[in-house]
């Protein structure tokens, strides 16, 4: 992960909180910026794997590198990170096949970064990684009042597509050509989707880029042809990230629907 420079630097504060979601006791970590708030707040949902020390980095590198509140939520309870993919799998499956199931994951997390003191009601987005990214696209489903979506190598395939209407987000998703999970015939899908439904949304495709690629620690799954992390487009994806949010949050209003394609 790219470090901060110290002009780019703030002094931050951390601290648990604690919600109930899909009768799971939930344990997220919240980074807050030092200062005055309020602040605009993002929800951090991780990969697949649970909530890891990854999405605890990031969530802190939002906070100091952005001044943006920001929550990295629990997936499975008691902030638990799953070790093998076995088990991934077993615990996705209701999420992936159940709108009602997902959803009983993602606004409790919404609603317990909203109950933050520091956080400005009026610029509340959701970022997710993996499967988190499929959550943050889910709690858009719901018409909540969220101002962006950002999805890192983003699962596309969505439990109710039927209620794309309902979004009031902006969405940017960041994806690499090469992942296998997320292939042409479904990226096509999405921009028809979204399209119908009139929403504002970006996609870059990164090629030559597979999944996980925002992951130094992808190796460590060892699953070469699906997982590699690639610190280029990982690199380039959070600075769209970041220019999408300023130019969102700086003029509310503005905006076009766009692909791009990185070589």
């Amino acid at each position: 992960m790219t470090g901060l420079s110290p002009k780019d630097a703030r002094a931050i504060n951390v601290r648990t909180v604690d919600y109930v979601a899909d009768g799971l006791a939930m344990r997220g970590h919240l980074a807050i910026p030092a200062g005055a708030g309020p602040h605009p707040a993002l929800l951090v949902f991780p990969e697949g794997y649970g909530l890891s020390d990854q999405a605890i980095l990031r969530a802190e590198r939002i906070a100091s590198e952005m001044g943006y509140v920001a929550l990295a939520c629990d997936l499975h309870g008691e902030a638990r990170e799953l070790s093998g993919l076995e088990e991934v799998l077993e615990k996705l499956e209701p999420l992936q096949k159940s709108s009602a199931c997902v959803r009983e994951r993602v606004v409790p997390a919404y609603d317990a970064l909203l109950a933050q003191p520091e956080v400005d009601p009026a610029k509340v987005g959701a970022i997710g990684f993996c499967f988190g990214g499929t959550m943050a696209l889910e709690l858009a489903l719901t018409g909540r009042d969220i101002g962006a979506v950002v999805g890192f190598h983003s699962g596309l395939a969505l439990t109710a597509p039927q209620d794309a209407p309902n979004i009031k987000a902006a969405i940017l998703l960041l994806l690499g050509a090469d992942d296998p999970s997320i292939n042409a015939e479904q990226r096509l899908h999405f921009k028809q989707t979204m399209r119908e439904a009139e929403v504002r949304w970006e996609m870059h495709v990164y090629g030559g880029v597979r999944h996980s690629f925002t992951n130094p620690r992808a190796h460590e799954r060892g699953l070469p042809d699906w997982l590699r992390y690639d610190p280029v487009a990982d690199r380039r994806s959070w600075n769209a990230m970041r220019a999408f949010l300023d130019d969102l949050w700086a003029a509310p209003d503005g905006g076009t629907s766009a692909t791009i394609v990185m070589p």
